[in-house]
């Protein structure tokens, strides 16, 4: 686990935030980081590109699992992070309930650009940089869910 998402984590603990509050920051540091990663690709910075794309993504899974009460939400609330296997199970089970494979299909692509873009810098800027529709349409997506279980 890297720093800053350790200190995000546990700010957002410490505040004991309500679900809506809590999602709602989670998508200002996924929207951020969709962003610095569209500014890494103009630089051809594949490596801190693949990390911000991988990032979005993982606030997103972090999100719609908060919000669909999924036992690995309440698991990484009390261990105080979140493990990577965590983040998988949960992408495969919001698949499963929302019936909408890309949630799976994008969380993979993101875990991939996180390993060969970022961890062993395999990958080329050209590799990601048409991957960046899925995390946009993650974003979308779960701003869209946000928006419409806090009409409820």
């Amino acid at each position: 686990m890297d720093l800053r998402s350790l200190v995000i984590e546990t700010i957002l603990r410490e505040l004991r935030l309500d679900s809506n509050e809590e999602a709602e920051i989670r998508l200002e540091l996924a929207e951020k980081n969709l962003e610095e990663a569209r500014d890494y690709i103009k630089k051809n910075d594949l490596i801190q590109a693949s990390e911000k794309l991988y990032k979005a993504v993982e606030e997103c899974v972090k999100i719609l699992a908060q919000l669909h009460k999924l036992p690995q939400y309440e698991k990484a609330r009390t261990e105080g992070r979140w493990w990577t296997h965590l983040l998988g199970k949960s992408a495969r089970k919001l698949s499963k309930i929302l019936k909408e494979p890309r949630v799976e299909q994008t969380w993979a692509i993101a875990y991939e650009i996180h390993i060969w873009g970022f961890h062993e810098a395999k990958y080329s800027i050209e590799d990601i940089e048409d991957d960046i529709k899925h995390v946009e349409w993650i974003v979308e997506y779960t701003k869209k869910t946000i928006q419409r279980l806090s009409e409820k």
